[in-house]
């Protein structure tokens, strides 16, 4: 992940980066030098570099007065809430010290103070986790009924019920006060990895060029998004072997840093008693592990209509046969541009659906400087939303004008009123959201803007240009997604079961699903084996088990999405409900409680569903 905030940090950071699926769009334009609105003011935070080092110093000196807190949880309700309260403090300024380090090294990676920032970020992390990691432990000698007796005594402490009842779920998989400071002190080196392979990708790597279009094109993971939807399939083939095989001379190496973090997460759920990595996972938001494997399963079950999606790309791009650099380029043209400001107020109109308040609040948002919008050197690549509680939310772009920006507008934007409304609705210390969640918001916004758009498009050709795209986003959003999700388990269980890994027994498991997925073995498709590479261009899988949160979120935003816009009944205010509660409940427990049940093959089904009737609307289109 490029942008990643330590999972305790209390609001959530997305981070959608190149590994992610990307929209069809038309070949990019140069885009112009960016106003004064396309960069955010960071100000907000701190008035300058010197005010936020000033700021992490303090914090940092303060840290061995929650040591002085240790052995006085049990007192009264009094001291346990004005230590938490503390503690909560402490966590909200390291969230926005986080938050501007991170955006700054996000602008331009090459920057050796953004780099320094972001490092002495996760130090101070590091030892603010060992500072607090005895905590828990402590909460949980106290047990269950004392610290119920201390809520009922204090109303102070209703902020923190929801953490407190998390403690004592916690207790079987909690080690002593000791080893939780030790690991929590090593978290800087556990995330090494993952910094490691950015570094590599992003900053030291040399990438090689080509001239496209009289144009000479860098095939980093920008240019390689940008080239592999270039209308020649020649190009496209050139595009593919050329960077793929750039990544090749990395296998090695990112094969080792990805074993370490593989072994990390089995290690970890040894330790913890858990059965497995995956259950280690998602035992933090008490998901069930039916969620995941029922994903794969309904997803494998789904794979004839992805197959035939496949055989219709064909069809529009007049091929003879299918190659997997056949995926991206366009079926159906438009040169229909979308600069941010008509991004903005497209992503308003589709919105309007969820009602004044969500309209007013968006409104608001867009009106502050919250958004570094433009592409530029060193800024790295995809988008992302970060918030800070009490301050607002600040939306990270690479805006080039062309469909697939809109789409990102939209989706990002999701994500940063997601970030409002729990803000809104809920103390800090429930302000977070996880992310089996977190897609949720960000894909529904991208459900209505399709409605909106197909509702407005002006003749056949951009009906079916927009009906491509929602086809696009359930492959890329919930097909792709899928698959990486089952390469994330089955590397897992080769590890579980004491199989070695290594970069290319990484390139032999992914080719084997790209296959799979692809209908190699039914003729659907030809996958060329130094494509396999592709593991080692996902950054996701450097946060393990994570990425499968965006299939579940997509066959949610349909079901929510399509709710809304169908007007049912009370649907509106379920889905806006989920979004505004933040972490006061599970989030399994928010999506029952609003009619989803993501252990159930229905949802996944009903998605499929819609992709089938997409498909068939397009064919009639074509033959009439």
């Amino acid at each position: 992940m490029k942008h990643r905030m330590p999972a305790r940090l209390a609001t959530l950071v997305i981070a959608l980066a190149s590994g992610l699926p990307a929209l069809a769009q038309t070949t990019p334009v140069a885009p112009a030098a960016p106003t004064a609105r396309e960069v955010w003011d960071l100000s907000r935070l701190f008035p300058d570099d010197a005010a936020w080092n000033a700021q992490r110093e303090a914090l940092q000196a303060e840290m061995p007065q929650l040591a002085a807190l240790r052995g006085t949880l049990g007192r009264d309700a009094a001291t346990l809430r004005a230590a938490l309260d503390q503690i909560s403090a402490g966590y909200q300024r390291l969230q926005r010290l986080w938050v501007y380090a991170s955006t700054q090294s996000s602008t331009d990676q090459r920057n050796p103070a953004n780099q320094a920032r972001s490092g002495q970020m996760f130090s101070l992390w590091g030892r603010f986790s060992a500072a607090v990691a005895w905590v828990d432990p402590e909460l949980q000698a106290l047990g269950a009924e004392k610290l119920a007796a201390f809520e009922r005594a204090d109303p102070g402490l209703a902020r923190h019920a929801q953490r407190l009842r998390d403690v004592i779920r916690r207790a079987p998989h909690t080690l002593g006060a000791e080893a939780e400071g030790a690991l929590a002190a090593l978290s800087p080196v556990i995330s090494a990895p993952g910094t490691a392979r950015s570094m590599l990708v992003d900053v030291d790597a040399s990438w090689p060029s080509l001239s496209i279009d009289g144009k000479n094109v860098k095939l980093n993971d920008v240019g390689y998004t940008e080239m592999r939807q270039h209308p020649d399939r020649a190009v496209r083939k050139q595009v593919f072997d050329t960077f793929w095989k750039a990544y090749g001379q990395y296998e090695s190496t990112l094969g080792a840093l990805l074993a370490t973090r593989v072994e990390t997460g089995t290690v970890n759920a040894r330790l913890r008693k858990h059965p497995s990595a995956l259950a280690a996972s998602l035992f933090a938001n008490q998901i069930p592990e039916s969620v995941v494997r029922t994903l794969v399963a309904e997803t494998n079950r789904g794979l004839p209509v992805l197959h035939r999606y496949f055989k219709l790309r064909q069809k529009l791009l007049k091929l003879p046969d299918l190659h997997y650099y056949d995926v991206y380029p366009d079926t159906i043209k438009s040169a229909r541009r979308f600069p941010v400001e008509d991004s903005a107020a497209l992503t308003l109109a589709a919105t309007a659906p969820l009602g004044d308040e969500y309209q007013q609040l968006l409104r608001t948002a867009l009106s502050l400087r919250s958004m570094h919008v433009r592409p530029a050197e060193g800024k790295s690549s995809g988008a992302y939303a970060t918030g800070v509680y009490g301050v607002g939310t600040f939306i990270f772009l690479n805006h080039t004008d062309s469909y697939d920006s809109l789409t990102t507008f939209a989706h990002e934007w999701g994500h940063g009123m997601h970030t409002l409304l729990t803000q809104r609705a809920q103390p800090f210390e429930t302000a977070s959201y996880s992310l089996y969640l977190a897609e949720i918001a960000s894909i529904t916004n991208e459900v209505l803007l399709s409605d909106h758009l197909l509702k407005n498009a002006r003749d056949k050709q951009e009906r079916l240009f927009l009906l491509d795209q929602v086809l696009e986003r359930m492959r890329g959003s919930f097909f792709r997604q899928a698959m990486f999700a089952e390469f994330e388990l089955v590397a897992h269980d080769a590890h579980q079961k004491g199989q070695a890994l290594n970069g290319k027994r990484f390139t032999q498991m992914y080719c084997e699903l790209l296959r799979k997925y692809h209908g190699a073995d039914a003729g659907v498709m030809a996958i060329d084996p130094q494509y396999c590479q592709e593991w080692s261009y996902i950054p996701h899988f450097h946060r393990p088990f994570y990425v499968y949160a965006y299939a579940t979120s997509t066959v949610a935003a349909y079901h929510f999405g399509q709710a809304v816009l169908a007007g049912r009944p009370g649907l509106r205010d379920a889905y806006l409900g989920v979004l505004k509660a933040g972490s006061s409940a599970y989030p399994d427990e928010l999506l029952k409680k609003a009619g989803l049940d993501l252990s159930s093959p229905e949802p996944y089904r009903a998605l499929i569903r819609q992709m089938e009737s997409v498909i068939d609307e397009m064919e009639r289109l074509l033959a009439s």
